[in-house]
This record gives structure tokens, C-alpha cells and sequence, in this order.
């Protein structure tokens, strides 16, 4: 296990400043899901987050391996919260007029974090590194080309970003983590983005007269948001803590679980999020297979990335979830031609049964003698879904 820290790192006021910043950005991108949520708008929503999500995870990174409560550090954090906001500006017109500025700005984000950590051992010469002089450029490059040429190069640069972990892994072994920092920061931002499903349920009605059936979809939609929450916040949170506190290699799981693990979970909530965006305002109306399939692929794509989280976290699948993602799955193609209430409600009832089932399955586990006095059960109890 990499070396332990003699004290608990906290999250710092400059950290949750910075967040404010992807507040917005998360809001463009659903935005540009919005307005363009056929498959191909899927994809370019997808390449346009995964930068400006990679800005947020290498700037939470950088504050958990050093002291950011200095002059120095702080304006470093702010200085990558401005081209955060550049990107987020940019994000509307990514693929017309603005894709100059979204790729400058995401260069500038890399150049910043090269700066403030490229004194750190293993880590200049590894993703910071690429950052700066491989993914940074191409992203500005794509920029400046229309068409395809564009998409085409920033999906390289975000590969190339994603990538990077992995490629210099044995560098980053030298980097010692602090472990309690890194779980609150990666669920700050799933707050962040279930924040804009509350957006998405608010937003839609918020100008004009409501009539009941719309205070019923908001309610049904809130229901469903909620337990989003309680499946991560009431079941996940504390094992993921308790998996990298306890990992053997703290990178591979701080990788695995928190870098790549949560750009689906936030993935998935997004989706959803602009799903609820355009269903709550008419509850009457059948929704089209592009909604259906943001609103019930978002919610499947975050249970399935519960399995895929709990696989790298203790070797095992998460049989409840997985269940869950397959009647979701399978409950879509029904509810095309019903109203959307109907939508929303069928979804809420698997999401509550779902935490139902989980919370009696806690409950059974901590009654369980041998589970009383070992942690390891007890943290591996609340991500038994």
C-alpha cells in the first residue's frame, strides 16, 4: 500500500469555489444533450464532457497530493477554474463557431496543472505531462477544423487524457494519496451532477401555470433523483471509502473506481437529468425513444457502473444493481407509447424497490454474528446491491 498520510486531508474552501465552476459546465453539457440526443449527439456530448471532466479530476488530484492552502496553489486552481469556465462558454457552439476557445481552454487548464505539479516525482512525466504536450494541443488543434476532422481529434485527445493513468501507472506508484480527500471529492461532483437533475425537474415549469398531473411528475421525477442519491450516498459511499483506505495498490483503485468509475456514474446521471428536462412538463404525452433512452439508458448506464465499481473494489459484481439495470433495460421498449407519468413512475418503482431491498439486505447483514465486529463486512454490507 502507498505510504499513509499522518493526518486526514479535508476538502479546502478554494476546492469547493472551483466546484462552482462546474456547476455550469455540467448544465451546458446537458444542454448540448439537449438539443441533440440522437446517437450522434450521445457521442459529441460525450467527447465534449470528458475533457472538462478530466480538467475537474486532475485539479482534485493535484490538491490531494499537496498542501493548496497557499498563494500559489490557490491561484493555480482558480487559474483552471477560468478555462473551465472558457469551456463551459464554448460548450454550446463546441461543434460550430466556438470549438477554438473550448480547445485553448482546456490546453490552458493542462498547462496550469503541468505548473503547479511538475515539481511532484512521478507525476510531471506521466498524465500532467501528456496533458500539456499531447492531449492539450490536439484538443486545441480539433478546434480549429470543422466536420468530422474535429470530432475525430478530440476523441484522441480525451483517449489519449484517459489513457494516461494507465500507460504510466508504475510512475504514479511513487505518488502517495490521501485517502479520505479523494471520496468526498469525487462525490461532491455526483452531487453536482444530481443537482442538475433537479435543474432538469424544476426548470421546465418554472415560468408557467401548473395543473396537477405536472406536480405529480415533479414529485414522481424528485423520487426518482432521491434514489439516485441513496443507492450512491446511502449504500456506496462509505465502501469506496473503506476500498481505498484498504487497498493494496491505493492507485489502481483511486484509478479504477474514482477516475473512470465515476465518469459513468456522472455519465448516467446527466442523462437522466435531460430526460427529466423533457418529461415533467407534459406527464400526458408519449415520449420519444431519444428521451426513453436518455432517461432509462441514463439510469441503467448508473447501476451498471455500481457492478463494474464493486468488481474493482472487491472482486465481486453487485447482483442487485445488475438485476435492476436489466429491468430498466427491458421496461424501455414498453413505454413508448405511454404517457410520460406512466414513464416516470414505472422507473421510480424499480429505483425504490431497488434501495428497499438493499436497505432489508444491510439490515440481515448486520444482524449477522460474524459481521458484527468486522469492518471489512460491515463496509462491504452497504454496497451489497
Amino acid at each position: 500500500m502507498a505510504g499513509a498520510p499522518s493526518e486526514e486531508k479535508r476538502v479546502t474552501w478554494a476546492e469547493l469555489y472551483f466546484d462552482l465552476v462546474f456547476v455550469f459546465a455540467v448544465t451546458q453539457v446537458s444542454q448540448l444533450l439537449h438539443h441533440h440526443h440522437d446517437w450522434t449527439g450521445v457521442g459529441q456530448a460525450l467527447v465534449a464532457f470528458a475533457p472538462v471532466y478530466w480538467c475537474w479530476v486532475g485539479t482534485t488530484v493535484q490538491a490531494n497530493i499537496r498542501d493548496v492552502d497557499s498563494p500559489r496553489d490557490r491561484i493555480g486552481i482558480f487559474a483552471v477554474g477560468l478555462s473551465g469556465l472558457f469551456m463551459a462558454l464554448a460548450l454550446p457552439g463546441a461543434y460550430g463557431d466556438r470549438g477554438a476557445l473550448f480547445g485553448a481552454g482546456y490546453w490552458a487548464a493542462r498547462i496550469v496543472l503541468f505548473w503547479l505539479l511538475w515539481r511532484v516525482p512521478g507525476v510531471w512525466r506521466g498524465p500532467y505531462g501528456v496533458g500539456a504536450a499531447v492531449s492539450g494541443p490536439l484538443m486545441l488543434a480539433g478546434g480549429l477544423v470543422d466536420g468530422p476532422a474535429r470530432e475525430l481529434l478530440w476523441a484522441l485527445g480525451a483517449t489519449c487524457d484517459l489513457a494516461a493513468p494507465f500507460v504510466f501507472r508504475r510512475r504514479l506508484a511513487k505518488v502517495v494519496y490521501h485517502p479520505a480527500h479523494l471520496p468526498e471529492r469525487f462525490g461532491l461532483f455526483l452531487l453536482v451532477a444530481l443537482g442538475e437533475s433537479i435543474v432538469g425537474i424544476g426548470a421546465p415549469l418554472a415560468a408557467g401555470r401548473l395543473h396537477p398531473a405536472q406536480l405529480v411528475s415533479v414529485a414522481t421525477a424528485f423520487a426518482i433523483s432521491c434514489a439516485l442519491w441513496w443507492l450512491y450516498f446511502g449504500f456506496a459511499s462509505e465502501a469506496m471509502r473503506f476500498a481505498v483506505e484498504t487497498a493494496s495498490s491505493r492507485r489502481d483503485m483511486i484509478r479504477w473506481v474514482f477516475s473512470y468509475g465515476h465518469l459513468l456514474l456522472i455519465a448516467g446521471v446527466i442523462a437522466v437529468a435531460v430526460g427529466f428536462g423533457e418529461t415533467v412538463a407534459e406527464p400526458g404525452r408519449a415520449l420519444g425513444v431519444g428521451t426513453l433512452g436518455l432517461l432509462y439508458g441514463g439510469c441503467a448506464l448508473y447501476l451498471l457502473s455500481f457492478s463494474y465499481t464493486r468488481r474493482m473494489m472487491f472482486g465481486v459484481i453487485s447482483p442487485t444493481r445488475l438485476a435492476a439495470a436489466a429491468v430498466v433495460l427491458a421496461l424501455l421498449p414498453l413505454m413508448v407509447r405511454l404517457p410520460a407519468l406512466a414513464a416516470l413512475s414505472a422507473l421510480a418503482a424499480v429505483l425504490i424497490g431497488l434501495n428497499g431491498l438493499e436497505h432489508a439486505r444491510v439490515r440481515r447483514a448486520a444482524r449477522t454474528p460474524a459481521a458484527g465486529p468486522d469492518r471489512s463486512e460491515a463496509c462491504l454490507a452497504p454496497d451489497l446491491g
